[in-house]
């Protein structure tokens, strides 16, 4: 009756899909690295649910303007919840040894999503304002 899921491989794994949601946990990726974040990610159809449950990580939303996205961020305090409504872009940066747990409508990582690819000074902007951000998360 009562499942247990773990995993520890890097990478986003969604461990429960159910009608009309699933549960996922993504683990520190070098892709997740601030040196590494080449794009950003929207979801059209659904709310996304964050929950990062170790390590540091910054969520990052952003507006596109111009043709250009404007950043904001939130540095990720443990256990806390925080959401991206539907229609906004998004990724999280996130440090080694960081987890994060995802909810959203169902089969959304196959379906529903489209990528932004970031210029090189956009890439420089967002690294330079995520390194601040992280700096101001405390284990």
């Amino acid at each position: 009756m009562i499942k247990e899921f773990k995993t520890k491989e890097k990478g986003y794994h969604p461990f429960i899909i159910e009608d009309g949601w699933q549960l996922a946990k993504l683990n520190y990726t070098e892709e997740q690295h601030i040196n590494n974040i080449s794009h950003l990610d929207v979801h059209l159809e659904t709310d996304e649910v964050f929950v990062a449950i170790a390590g540091k990580a910054v969520l990052i939303a952003a507006e596109i303007v111009n043709n250009e996205p404007q950043f904001e961020l939130e540095p990720m305090r443990i256990n806390q919840i925080y959401n991206i409504p539907k229609g906004v872009w998004h990724n999280i940066a996130m440090e080694e040894g960081s987890e994060v747990l995802i909810a959203e409508k169902s089969n959304t990582h196959i379906a529903d999503f489209e990528h932004l690819a970031l210029s090189d000074s956009k890439r420089k902007e967002l690294e330079i304002l995520v390194k601040g951000k992280l700096e101001l998360l405390i284990i």
